[in-house]
C-alpha cells in the first residue's frame, strides 16, 4: 500500500465517490437528485481534507482501492477544520449535514477513550471489486495498526462485510439503528 500526498487527493475521492455511490449509508444522508453523486464527491472531499492531518490515507499500489484511516485523538478544533465544517454544510445542505454529524456523534460515544486506529472507509472501484484488492489492502492495515499498537475499529451495514471481518479477527460489539443496521466492529491487538 502507499501512503497518499496532497495531490493524490483527486485520485482518492474519485475511488471513494465510484466505490460509494450506491452506499446506503451514504445515501440516506444526502438529497437524491441530479447533485447527487457531486455531493458524494463533496462528501469524500471533506474526509481527505480533515483526516489527512489527523490520520493517514492509503491507496492500493495499483491505484485501484484506497481507505481513510483516522486517528481521532489526534484531531484538534482549528480554525481550519471549523471552516471545513461550515463548507460541507453550505455544499451538501444543512440537512444532510445535520444527518451525517449526528450519526458520527452516535457512532463515536462508542468508540474507546483511548487511542485507536479507526478504519473511516475503504474502497475499490467498482470494475475492481472481489478482486482480492480490498481484502489485501485490509490486510496491510491490519498489519500497520499491529505496528502502531492501536486496535482497530470500523462501522459497516453490509452484512456480508462482517463475516470478511470477522474471518479477519473482528468481533462485533454494538449495533446502530439508523433505520438500517449499522456494525460496529473491533480487532483488538493480537
Amino acid at each position: 500500500m502507499i501512503k497518499a500526498k496532497k495531490e493524490d487527493k483527486e485520485i482518492v475521492v474519485n475511488i471513494m465517490t465510484a466505490a460509494f455511490d450506491k452506499n446506503k449509508s451514504i445515501n440516506m444522508i444526502i438529497k437524491q437528485d441530479a447533485k447527487r453523486v457531486w455531493r458524494i464527491k463533496k462528501i469524500f472531499e471533506y474526509f481527505f481534507d480533515t483526516w489527512f492531518e489527523y490520520g493517514v490515507i492509503y491507496l492500493s499500489e495499483d491505484l485501484k482501492a484506497c481507505s481513510l484511516i483516522a486517528f481521532p485523538h489526534l484531531k484538534k478544533t482549528t480554525l481550519r477544520s471549523v471552516w471545513l465544517d461550515i463548507k460541507l454544510l453550505w455544499l451538501i445542505g444543512i440537512p444532510s449535514a445535520t444527518k451525517g454529524f449526528g450519526r458520527e456523534n452516535k457512532i463515536r460515544t462508542r468508540h474507546p477513550k483511548t487511542p485507536f486506529y479507526y478504519l473511516l472507509f475503504i474502497g475499490v472501484l467498482p470494475e475492481h471489486q472481489n478482486n482480492g484488492i480490498g481484502s489485501k489492502l485490509l490486510s496491510e492495515m491490519i498489519a500497520d495498526s499491529e505496528r502502531r499498537a492501536f486496535p482497530m475499529y470500523l462501522e459497516t451495514y453490509l452484512p456480508s462485510n462482517v463475516s470478511l471481518y470477522k474471518k479477519l479477527g473482528f468481533s462485533t460489539f454494538d449495533e446502530l439503528d439508523f433505520g438500517f443496521p449499522v456494525y460496529c466492529m473491533k480487532r483488538t491487538l493480537t
